[in-house]
């Protein structure tokens, strides 16, 4: 079975079709502000950051279809770290952490702003171990390779951790 496959029958075609039926659900909830879904998005091969295909068109999908956030917070397994950490720079680098690929993926640049605001809140929030602010990583593959075709126009603050 494919990965496209397998992800559409574990979630029920949910994350390769459309937000709708999480609109529908979220209806029901009696919430008094809006709140944007948690979405759990993983970033494949490297080369969906700049292939056009069914990840990459489902992503932008994403994007134009969810309200537009004020930040995003982004947790991503390509930063490894003795501790826990959370960007917390005004302009986070993009990072290019990955070999062997064609240099069109490594010219990619993903300019967003950064959150100090949204990272200090994040530390503040997580009581169970303690979170540092880093004002040196950026924002790796993991993360730029998606939100790049969410918000193209890299016009949302991203913290990441």
């Amino acid at each position: 079975m494919e990965r496209k496959d397998f992800i559409k029958t574990i979630l029920g075609g949910i994350a390769m079709t459309s937000l709708q039926p999480l609109y529908s659900w979220s209806k029901d909830l009696k919430v008094q502000e809006t709140k944007l879904p948690a979405l759990f998005v993983g970033h494949g091969s490297p080369m969906n950051a700049i292939e056009d295909n069914e990840f990459s068109q489902t992503w932008s999908k994403f994007g134009r279809e969810i309200p537009k956030p004020k930040a995003v917070l982004v947790i991503s397994a390509h930063w490894l770290t003795n501790g826990t950490f959370v960007t917390a720079m005004e302009q986070p680098r993009t990072i290019h952490d990955f070999g062997g690929f064609p240099q069109e993926l490594f010219d990619v640049q993903y300019p967003a702003k950064g959150s100090p605001e949204l990272a200090t809140e994040t530390a503040k929030l997580i009581t169970s171990t303690n979170v540092g602010l880093d004002h040196e990583w950026g924002l790796d593959h993991g993360t730029w390779s998606i939100v790049k075709h969410m918000y193209p126009d890299a016009n949302i603050p991203i913290t990441k951790n």
